[in-house]
């Protein structure tokens, strides 16, 4: 029998279909974010001017530097504003001494919440996020970590989180589409960023699961060295090999970095990258390499980390997932990001009724 099974085995290897890459799937993923957001409640409906009649809010951005930052600190003001309640946006220059002296703040002037949003890392401030917990305020984030890949810290109240890794994914569907199954993609990222790694690993490993001819490599520029590193870098991997497709950034920031190593390599690789940055929207719409991009509406995200932090304030059951839709802009609907792009155009205005609704306003 093992004479008869193992030569038709190998007869079976050597003939088998060699595997393809599962467009399909990929469609229709880029399908279902190229539609308009709508609103899904992330909870019951409930009275939040009466629950925060007496409460208040302070918000510690990465840094009001970074617009992507402050737009999503406009979407608390502005829910805030809806409910009536005191909400303060600290400033800061993603300075560990200026986070830390936002918490002493808030804890010294009796705020009930502090939020540490859009990418802050809580780690690096655990003593004080203990100090101001055993002084009675709540400590939580919002945009900060992914949905289903990283755990809320024991030290942090509660988080609003994203999911991180539905954008990585469509990125790399993307791109795995439009090559039809033959990504060489360069992929960047600051790695010190707490979302960094969901987005760096869903990218990754969406085309190593999902496009077996797809090739990849990663390169680590930190924040602070995007000036200075990311154009080299890049510029070396593109004359290194001519054959790279896609320069994937996982925060499209970088851009601004990118285009003069694409150019100056003579590349024809493409850009596509995540958060609708309304400068790398223009770029967009003024030229052709920056292909796609996927964004959210940041006024929605600031409103949404709002609800989740007003349930938890109030005594009701947690919200940790931000109902915030992934949204695909291409050169076919950017212009309704406006021009100049803003952070808020393109995408519907729903939730704006949707949370008034979910709040007891109208």
């Amino acid at each position: 029998m093992k004479k008869l099974f193992l030569p038709a085995l190998g007869a079976a290897l050597m003939f088998a279909p060699a595997a393809h890459a599962d467009m399909d799937a990929a469609k229709a993923l880029i399908e279902k974010h190229s539609k308009l957001p709508t609103f899904e409640a992330p909870g019951p409906a409930f009275d939040a001017k009466a629950c925060m009649a007496d409460k208040k809010m302070f918000v510690i951005p990465l840094t009001n530097a970074n617009p992507f930052n402050a737009a999503i600190s406009q979407g608390f003001v502005d829910a805030a504003a809806m409910v009536g309640f005191e909400l303060r946006d600290w400033e800061t220059q993603m300075d560990p001494a200026g986070w830390i002296q936002g918490i002493n703040t808030a804890v010294a002037e009796g705020f009930d919440l502090i939020d540490m949003q859009g990418g802050l890392p809580p780690e690096f401030l655990v003593p004080q996020i203990t100090e101001a917990r055993s002084n009675g305020v709540k400590v939580t984030a919002t945009h900060n970590y992914d949905a289903t890949t990283q755990q809320i810290p024991e030290f942090l109240d509660s988080a609003a989180n994203t999911d991180y890794v539905t954008v990585g994914k469509i990125i790399a569907a993307w791109a795995m589409v439009q090559t039809d199954g033959k990504v060489n993609a360069l992929v960047l990222g600051p790695d010190e960023i707490t979302p960094t790694a969901p987005l760096r690993d869903a990218i990754l490993n969406y085309l190593k699961d999902n496009c077996p001819d797809c090739k990849t490599q990663y390169i680590n520029v930190p924040v602070n060295d995007w000036a200075t590193k990311t154009q080299p870098a890049v510029q070396n991997a593109l004359l290194a090999d001519p054959t790279i497709n896609y320069v994937l950034p996982v925060y499209d920031s970088m851009s601004q970095f990118i285009v003069p190593a694409i150019q100056i390599a003579n590349s024809d690789a493409k850009i596509v990258s995540y958060n609708g940055t309304p400068f790398v929207l223009d770029m967009m719409r003024d030229g052709d390499i920056v292909e796609m991009n996927v964004g959210e509406s940041l006024g929605w995200v600031g409103m949404a980390g709002t609800d989740a932090n007003m349930r938890l304030l109030c005594g009701l059951d947690p919200v940790t997932v931000l109902n915030t839709p992934a949204f695909i802009f291409t050169d076919e609907n950017v212009a309704t990001a406006g021009n100049p792009a803003t952070f808020n155009d393109g995408y519907g205005d729903v939730h704006k009724a949707g949370f008034a609704k979910l709040w007891g306003l109208e």
